[in-house]
């Protein structure tokens, strides 16, 4: 993002947000923040961004903010959150989460905006799938996960129809703090590495793990994290790529190294496809596996490739380390693939 830029946050005074601000900070652009403060706090309001309290409910006010401040990018992540509460006050979280958007996307109209990310959640999968991609089964569970999938659909026709730049990312589980020791999780609310935080300091710690009958190594759950950081990185990274012109990313050839495996390219859809070395002597391998085993591989290489592609400035992605890794541990991949599909 070298050409400085206006950008709003909703839920900037949040525990995602203020990292995502405080990234944004170091960067030569403009920083506006929206939260109303009802789960945000004070303490982590970034002094070099511009602040207002505001629901983003008020379409009126922040349409004002955007024309006013000439706004050409807009981050969301204002939402009502905690999935219990959610189960409790479903109509709350269908107005803060699906009708909040709504208004955030119409103050967008016709307007200077020209990028939109939305943080969406993992939620919105269909339980029991071990690895997800865009592609995987969509069935939210929960209250929380439902507003937040319908606030994605009204992102794709909104943003569309009025020729917005748009991106959406989906995320489990978000932990740790920034460096500068300035911000982190705060409040209250049973997360696992605040707990863990709070307790080693205490001369007798004690950690609760709750669980013991899970099918794992020692019964107890296993879930994956993200490093909050690293996801605001993420959110600033997504920005670049998606305000560059919208352009899309295509491979001019689709001849591959006899050296590698494979190669990611795009289709005419700008759809991210494989292309396989069919004389590299792991592709009898491949072609051995059944079709389920093959979708599973695909889908880890086609992961790994958006990520790639993410943080790769040139218009071709090239996944080269993933190969050797994969070749490595392929054993241990479908091994796990079979015990977790039985």
């Amino acid at each position: 993002m070298d050409k400085t830029k206006n950008i709003l946050i909703t839920g900037g005074a949040g525990y995602i947000g203020s990292h995502i601000v405080e990234a944004l900070t170091k960067t030569k652009n403009n920083i506006f923040i929206i939260d109303n403060l009802s789960t945000g706090f004070k303490k982590l309001i970034n002094k070099k961004a511009f602040f207002f309290d505001l629901n983003i409910l008020n379409t009126k006010k922040i349409r004002k903010i955007i024309l006013t401040n000439q706004i050409d990018s807009v981050i969301h992540l204002a939402a009502s959150v905690s999935i219990g509460a959610g189960e409790k006050y479903p109509k709350i979280y269908f107005r803060n989460n699906v009708t909040g958007t709504i208004n955030l996307l119409n103050a967008c109209k016709n307007s200077s905006v020209k990028n939109f990310i939305f943080s969406s959640t993992a939620a919105i999968y269909k339980d029991g799938q071990k690895i997800v991609n865009e592609n995987s089964k969509i069935s939210p569970k929960s209250v929380y996960g439902k507003t937040k999938l319908k606030a994605e659909k009204q992102i794709i026709t909104i943003c569309k129809k009025n020729k917005i730049n748009y991106s959406i990312l989906r995320y489990f589980n978000v932990c740790g703090a920034s460096l500068s020791g300035k911000i982190g999780l705060i409040g209250k609310g049973d997360h696992l590495f605040k707990n863990i935080s709070s307790s080693v300091i205490k001369k007798k710690p004690i950690i609760k793990i709750y669980g013991n009958n899970y099918n794992t190594s020692d019964g107890t759950t296993i879930r994956d994290y993200i490093h909050v950081s690293d996801l605001a990185n993420i959110h600033l990274e997504v920005l670049r790529k998606i305000s560059e012109d919208a352009r899309k990313y295509k491979l001019n050839s689709k001849k591959i190294s006899k050296n590698k495996f494979f190669e990611i390219s795009y289709n005419d859809k700008g759809e991210m496809e494989l292309i396989f070395n069919e004389k590299h002597s792991f592709f009898s391998q491949y072609n051995k596996l059944e079709k389920k085993e093959k979708k599973l591989i695909e889908n880890i290489l086609i992961s790994f490739g958006q990520s790639m592609e993410i943080f790769d400035n040139e218009d071709k992605v090239v996944v080269s380390d993933l190969q050797e890794i994969l070749i490595q541990n392929w054993a241990n991949i479908l091994n796990n693939y079979v015990k977790e599909n039985k």
